[in-house]
């Protein structure tokens, strides 16, 4: 986004988006009654469980104390700045202690506020905390006929806003709010601008997602990452099996290699990373998760500027080897796939004027046209996940010309 003529609101949107723009990568926490049946948050819905039944999960869920801490250090250690929890998810069970409703944490089986447990433990590590809140709630009574029925409307909407308001008055500074399903009602049957207007009113320096059908200050692209249009902020979200919530029978995760590349490709579009965990009932971090997260770590602490501070749009000719991120004359190319003694990048037109491992000391290379040859190379990769190569050149880059190559035009 260009900052020149920005109008006061756009301006506002800014300052408010500055630390989310470079904050890169978060945690994402679906954590939930759903967690006790570990077949994905959405079972309630897909397994038609009626009320009453799934009710009951209410008393027996009994969570250990204080387990946010562990996935606060985890997240730290993981080179993560920010985390979103689940506050209330669709199936309508507050993990928060709320005056509209005796369904949540405080009052049932978990006996205390397990909202405050998370932002005590966010705020301890020195990370942003950001609510997720579902607007769909598949427990209230007018959670589906408020479409319908305008008495009913008015209740639900009335009870929603005051868990919003709830949330943005209790726990402190709140750095993000996360919506979630604007089922089934429109932007002004929620009438989102209000509540946001309050949630502003409370949380001045707030940050909004899209999710309440109106666009607010950034775009949430769900298992996929695409950037938003014209510079918006944007933040794909994406789960480490294929569920949101504790579901091991889904044993289909990602390893390192694949979440150092969804953070190469989230850096290169200006967006970020929001990375799930589904904790299970007892609040214990899956094992296969912490194991990645913990590789991911010092990765990031060896090559973090390729990622945290490579701030400027880099899309790039399609490659087996690997993909680029940048920073104004400094083209960092992730080489996820090893080539051998001997790496050929194609598509970059300007002039090189250097290059060497990141960290590390400088490489042969040579370059005709728009063919880059670095030479000398061990026969394996010096790093088993990505080796990254630190790249300048002459010029910054300003357009992309062709089938996608890279282009960087001289000064």
């Amino acid at each position: 986004m260009s900052k020149v003529n920005l109008t006061p609101e756009e301006k506002d949107r800014e300052r408010r988006l500055k630390w989310f723009r470079a904050a890169r990568f978060g945690m994402f926490i679906h954590w939930g009654l759903y967690s006790q049946l570990g077949r994905h948050e959405w079972v309630m819905n897909r397994e038609r469980i009626p009320i009453p039944e799934y009710e009951k999960l209410a008393s027996t869920w009994k969570p250990k104390r204080n387990a946010p801490r562990v996935w606060a250090r985890l997240a730290k250690e993981a080179g993560m700045r920010y985390m979103v929890m689940t506050t209330k998810h669709h199936e309508g069970f507050c993990l928060f202690d709320s005056k509209l409703t005796d369904y949540n944490a405080a009052q049932r089986g978990p006996g205390r506020d397990l909202v405050s447990e998370y932002v005590e433990a966010a705020r301890a590590e020195g990370l942003r905390v950001g609510f997720y809140y579902s607007l769909m709630d598949w427990h209230h009574p007018d959670g589906a006929r408020c479409i319908k029925d305008e008495r009913a409307r008015r209740r639900f909407v009335d009870y929603i806003h005051g868990h919003v308001r709830e949330l943005c008055t209790n726990y402190g500074k709140v750095d993000i709010l996360w919506y979630d399903v604007g089922w089934p009602l429109s932007a002004e049957g929620w009438e989102s601008a209000k509540m946001n207007a309050m949630v502003r009113q409370l949380q001045p320096d707030i940050i909004i997602n899209n999710r309440s059908k109106v666009p607010e200050d950034f775009g949430t692209p769900e298992q996929h990452i695409t950037p938003e249009k014209s510079g918006r902020m944007w933040e794909a979200c994406m789960t480490f099996n294929q569920s949101w919530g504790y579901t091991p029978i889904d044993s289909r995760y990602k390893d390192a290699w694949d979440v150092i590349s969804m953070l190469r490709q989230v850096a290169a579009g200006g967006g970020n990373l929001l990375l799930n965990i589904g904790p299970t009932p007892e609040g214990n971090v899956p094992s296969v998760c912490s194991k990645v997260l913990k590789q991911v770590g010092p990765w990031l602490q060896k090559h973090g500027d390729s990622i945290y501070q490579a701030i400027d749009p880099m899309h790039s000719e399609w490659m087996c080897t690997g993909a680029f991120t940048r920073k104004g004359d400094i083209a960092y190319y992730h080489c996820n796939q090893w080539p051998g003694r001997q790496l050929a990048i194609g598509g970059l037109m300007n002039k090189v004027e250097d290059v060497r491992l990141m960290g590390g000391a400088r490489v042969k290379f040579a370059q005709t046209k728009d063919r880059l040859v670095i030479s000398g190379l061990p026969e394996k990769a010096p790093d088993p996940i990505s080796t990254v190569f630190e790249i300048k050149v002459k010029g910054v880059a300003k357009q992309i010309l062709g089938a996608g190559c890279v282009v960087i035009k001289e000064k």
